[in-house]
């Protein structure tokens, strides 16, 4: 079991993804649109931070022991919770869409979460199993949330950089008239 002093990285981890599913689970519940952004804001910055940890020191360092196609979707799985992210920052309650935006990352989030999490087959099952020092890993990934989560404070949530979205030119549609009659 490890010392005091240090934080195992797969515990880190999972502790980031019960705080993000009471924090889904609060937006769910909310009313009004200050407690709505507000919540959107911690969301939004914690699963910045939390994205930045794996894949700058988690992900790298399973790179090789854990299924490369793991990896891979998990990469792809960050990315499209990115652009989500960037939608949400970039919005407030009262903008249609809003709401559906936040259920949806909720959605990708907790498919993400149990992907990495499913038990012997998972990212942190192989990432165990191949003897990573998980506790040195660990205090190196809370170093780095600690100085992200510092930075977001004063200067607040940078734009989502992607690594596997190739940045393919969207076409904006016509806005969706909901009183619009089908066909």
């Amino acid at each position: 079991m490890p010392s005091q002093s240090h934080f195992d990285a797969i515990a880190l981890l999972k502790a980031d993804h019960r705080k993000v599913e009471d924090l889904f689970a609060e937006f769910a519940a909310a009313k009004g649109a200050a407690k709505k952004q507000a919540l959107v804001e911690k969301i939004c910055a914690e699963l910045s931070g939390h994205t930045v940890i794996e894949e700058e020191l988690f992900y790298p360092a399973c790179r090789g022991k854990v299924e490369d196609a793991l990896l891979n979707e998990g990469y792809v799985e960050h990315d499209g919770s990115k652009v989500l992210i960037a939608e949400l920052i970039a919005s407030a309650p009262n903008e249609e869409f809003y709401d559906a935006k936040v259920k949806v990352l909720s959605e990708q989030i907790e498919h993400h979460v149990h992907e990495e999490e499913k038990p012997s087959e998972g990212i942190f099952s192989q990432a165990r199993a191949a003897g990573l020092d998980m506790a040195e890993l660990g205090d190196r990934m809370k170093a780095r949330k600690e100085a992200i989560m510092a930075e977001y404070q004063t200067s607040g949530i940078p734009a989502p950089e992607t690594r596997t979205f190739t940045g393919h030119a969207l076409e904006q549609g016509e806005p969706v008239d909901e009183n619009e009659a089908p066909g």
